[in-house]
């Protein structure tokens, strides 16, 4: 597999694409002019030279590419890197929309189970006051054994 610098997964005209290549050219440039020159001072300026040409090439580079915060479930999760906020805040916001369904929804069911209740109260009591015998055969223990006891 070809491998090639971080330009093409971005966006190639970008300032720091632009730096990753140039620190690059400069690294190689000043390797290949290091090899070719006996003079030890010129060798170590150029060699001095090369390390920061390096440190800016790696700190271009870091820059550039996404970092792996983390991984979910298998699933690989990527950021901006160190000290970027890469998420914006309304996507943040957005997490937080089904803790409010979640909640929403207990809230309507409790609501439903509560007027099914008040519902079937009101249903008894009416069958209880529409009927023909008052209230207090009802309370009566003796009525609630007739009803139990099964009709031929």
């Amino acid at each position: 597999m070809n491998k090639t610098p971080s330009s093409a997964l971005f966006n190639p005209n970008s300032p720091e694409s632009v730096q990753t290549r140039v620190g690059m050219r400069l690294a190689a440039a000043l390797t290949e002019h290091q090899l070719e020159t006996p003079n030890p001072d010129i060798d170590a300026r150029l060699s001095f030279a090369r390390e920061q040409a390096m440190v800016a090439a790696r700190k271009a580079q870091r820059a550039v590419a996404p970092s792996l915060l983390g991984s979910a479930g298998g699933a690989a999760v990527l950021g901006g890197g160190p000290g970027t906020d890469a998420t914006p805040w309304w996507l943040r916001l957005g997490s937080l929309v089904p803790l409010a369904v979640l909640l929403a929804g207990l809230m309507l069911i409790d609501n439903h189970y509560t007027r099914a209740q008040i519902d079937a109260a009101v249903d008894v009591d009416a069958a209880i006051l529409a009927d023909d015998l008052p209230p207090e055969a009802y309370r009566d223990r003796g009525f609630v054994e007739f009803l139990k006891t099964s009709r031929p």
